[in-house]
C-alpha cells in the first residue's frame, strides 16, 4: 500500500478545509489543501472547482471562468461548477445575460444548497447589477 493510499479517505476533509481557507482569505493554505486533495484523487474535478472558487473570491474572474468552464468540459452536469460559473459571469460586463441563463438552470437543482445559491445570485444580479446605473446615467439623475 502506497503512502498516498493511506490518506485516500481524507480527500473530502482536505477539500472542505480548502473551501474554509478560501472563506477565511488564506490563499496559501487553500492552494496547499486543494493540491493535496488533487494528489489523492487526480481524476476528481473538485480541487479545480476549489481553485476556481479561490479566484472568484479574489475577483479574478477570467481565471475563475476558465477553470469552471474546463470542469464543465469534463463533467457537463457539475452543478457546483455551473453555479460558480454563473456567479463569476454575473460580475463581467458582457456575461450578465449568460450568467442569468446558467443560474436559472441551476436554480432548479435538486440540491438545496445549489438551488439557494443560484436563487440568491439571481436576486443579487436583479437588484444590484442590472439596476445599477452607469456613471453617465448616474450623472444625468443628479442634474
Amino acid at each position: 500500500m502506497s503512502f498516498i493510499q493511506d490518506y485516500k479517505e481524507d480527500f473530502i476533509l482536505l477539500l472542505e478545509s480548502g473551501f474554509i481557507a478560501v472563506n477565511q482569505a488564506d490563499e496559501d493554505a487553500a492552494r496547499k489543501l486543494f493540491k493535496a486533495a488533487e494528489l489523492l484523487d487526480p481524476k476528481s474535478t473538485l480541487p479545480k472547482v476549489g481553485i476556481g472558487y479561490l479566484h472568484l473570491h479574489k475577483l479574478e474572474l477570467k481565471q475563475a471562468v476558465e477553470l469552471f468552464e474546463s470542469v464543465l468540459k469534463e463533467e457537463p452536469e457539475n452543478e457546483m461548477a455551473k453555479t460558480f460559473l454563473g456567479l463569476s459571469l454575473s460580475f463581467t460586463p458582457k456575461g450578465v445575460n449568460e450568467a442569468e441563463k446558467i443560474l436559472e438552470s441551476t436554480a432548479k437543482s435538486s440540491d438545496s444548497l445549489i438551488k439557494n445559491l443560484s436563487i440568491s445570485a439571481l436576486d443579487f444580479v436583479e437588484k444590484f447589477i442590472k439596476k445599477t446605473p452607469t456613471p453617465v446615467e448616474g450623472m444625468k439623475k443628479q442634474k
